[in-house]
């Protein structure tokens, strides 16, 4: 609720303070004293739109602070339960430049005052700051009258949503994750089938590729190697090649002792000579031209070559990637197994999700007729006769698109709420509907709800005003002495001069002496009248008297209403 108001240099307001209490508080005052700018500073504090040209002449600024109490717990008639709960909103409009905003004493965006004011005060009569006015207030309003149990939809629709995002979190739909499984597949399987097994095979058979490739060659450059090393028929004897050179060079030194070191090392020459002829001989006689091995590499080679070409620079690149691949087509079947039961499970949940809504769009639907008549019937105690409104529940899905329609007259056509043009029957609207449905923001100020109303329905009014006060903070503005009456509280609001005679607002909360000099300049405009003062004592001993009575009445209507139509 809110607490404290204090306003600087808006219009002809200088400084003002004002410390609000709970129930219902009356703001009265001569026309054009400044209880408008009141309303406007309440409306600024909460996201409003700022008009620069309010600002105070000779002031720099404008500066409005609004203290509310949230804390959650509070008793209409008296202080709240918990006073721990406190948050202070701001606003400055300069004159020239754009306006500033805090919220608990820190600079804020200036659209977070219009979040968080949403949820703290409803102002009816404007068309602004109207909870009312929106689809989700009206659909709030109606589920609050018809009871409506909206955790069944809300917990299948959040299962539908948690399917959706895990769905979405598998990367892909199902067709592409279709064609990558195939890609791989198809890689895997080529680079299997050729059974890669050592990655230095195609180093290998280049090798093996050349030596088939150069084999006539081969055999006639290793013949010739034999020839000059053994001789022309291969042997080892004396005029055999440089192995019999050797040998007959070694019989030579062995004659002769001195030169022994040598001629054992020439011993040694000799064996290693001949053992080399006779490997290279042998090797020679089993090459031979082999062109079907020839082919086989060279059709290996080619298919190696063409992997590599695909998947990697060398054999080992091809491996690992055939192994990489492997693993995300395993992960991939393993995500399509997934989708497919989330998939099945979604087919579900979106079958709940229409059924929840099918059963809520039928509470919602039976139950606006009977929000219509119980409103209308209000209506016609607020001194607005021919007056009827009309709930319309949406045709698709669970009805949400709620919306009221407003006849305020006989023979006219029901309208939205928010295209009703008179504020004072915009404002008996809110106020019949919040005697039917209880909810909305913990304050409500009500501007212009007394427009055109007199006489018994003055009462009337007042005694709505003090139903919907037993639940909430009620600020009502108002020129009818019988509303300010039944108020908790009243405050004047007046135009004084200063020291400088210049014209100032001024607010003050009214003691009970005071209250009567007010109501009886409200009754006859001439404060001092004492018929006028007995009238005026008059009106708030009927107050005092039925005010117990009459929020006893509507909050009976309002339970009936909720208990034999919801």
């Amino acid at each position: 609720m809110l607490r404290e108001l204090r306003v600087r240099d808006l219009g002809v307001i200088e400084d003002l303070g004002l410390v609000l209490g709970p129930g219902m508080t009356a703001l009265t005052g001569e026309t054009g004293a400044g209880k408008t700018l009141l309303v406007h500073a309440l409306q600024l504090v909460m996201g409003g739109r700022a008009v620069p040209g309010l600002v105070r002449a000779g002031a720099k600024e404008a500066l409005v602070e609004a203290r509310f109490d949230t804390s959650s717990g509070e008793d209409p008639g008296g202080a709240p339960e918990d006073a721990g709960g406190e948050q202070i909103l701001a606003r400055a409009v300069p004159v020239s430049g754009r306006s500033r905003a805090w919220v608990d004493g820190r600079m804020a965006p200036v659209g977070l005052l219009g979040e968080l004011g949403a949820g703290l005060v409803d102002i009816h009569g404007q068309h602004d700051q109207q909870s009312l006015l929106g689809a989700a207030g009206q659909r709030a309003a109606l589920d609050a009258f018809a009871r409506s149990d909206l955790a069944p939809l809300a917990g299948a629709r959040g299962a539908l949503r948690e399917i959706d995002a895990r769905l979405e979190a598998l990367g892909g739909d199902e067709r592409a994750r279709a064609r990558q499984a195939d890609l791989l597949r198809y890689q895997v399987a080529e680079i299997d089938a050729a059974r890669i097994d050592d990655p230095e095979e195609d180093g290998k058979l280049a090798e093996e590729e050349e030596r088939l490739a150069g084999m006539a060659a081969i055999r006639r450059v290793a013949a010739d190697a034999v020839a000059a090393l053994a001789g022309e028929e291969g042997g080892t004897g004396a005029e055999g090649g440089a192995s019999g050179l050797v040998r007959a060079t070694l019989a030579a030194l062995a004659a002769h002792p001195a030169l022994g070191p040598w001629a054992r090392r020439l011993q040694d020459a000799a064996v290693e000579l001949d053992d080399v002829a006779a490997d290279l001989h042998k090797a020679a006689e089993t090459w031979e031209e082999d062109p079907e091995r020839l082919e086989e590499v060279h059709v290996r080679r080619r298919l190696l070559g063409d992997l590599r070409r695909k998947y990697g620079e060398t054999l080992a690149d091809v491996m690992a990637y055939r192994d990489q691949a492997r693993a995300s087509l395993e992960e991939l079947e393993d995500q399509e197994v997934e989708a497919a039961r989330l998939r099945a499970r979604r087919e579900a949940a979106a079958r709940a999700v229409h059924e929840e809504e099918r059963r809520l769009r039928a509470v919602r639907a039976a139950a606006a007729p009977a929000l219509g008549a119980a409103v209308t019937e209000r209506l016609h105690q607020l001194a607005m006769p021919d007056a009827e409104l009309l709930v319309a529940v949406g045709e698709e899905g669970a009805g949400d698109s709620v919306q009221l329609l407003l006849a305020a007259n006989r023979g006219e056509p029901a309208q939205p709420l928010g295209r009703v043009a008179s504020g004072g029957e915009l404002s008996r609207t809110m106020l019949a509907l919040r005697l039917v449905v209880d909810g909305g923001a913990p304050t409500m100020l009500f501007d212009e709800v007394d427009a055109g109303v007199g006489g018994a329905a003055a009462l009337a009014l007042a005694g709505a005003l003090r139903a919907v006060a037993a639940r909430r903070q009620v600020l009502v503005v108002t020129h009818l002495p019988q509303v300010a009456a039944f108020a908790t509280c009243q405050v004047a609001v007046r135009k004084t001069l200063d020291a400088n005679g210049r014209t100032v607002t001024t607010a003050e909360v009214l003691d009970p002496e005071a209250r009567v000099v007010e109501l009886s300049r409200m009754l006859s405009g001439h404060p001092d009248s004492p018929t006028a003062r007995a009238h005026a004592e008059e009106l708030l001993c009927l107050a005092a008297k039925s005010t117990e009575a009459a929020m006893g009445d509507g909050a009976a209507r309002s339970t009936e209403a909720a208990v034999g139509d919801g």
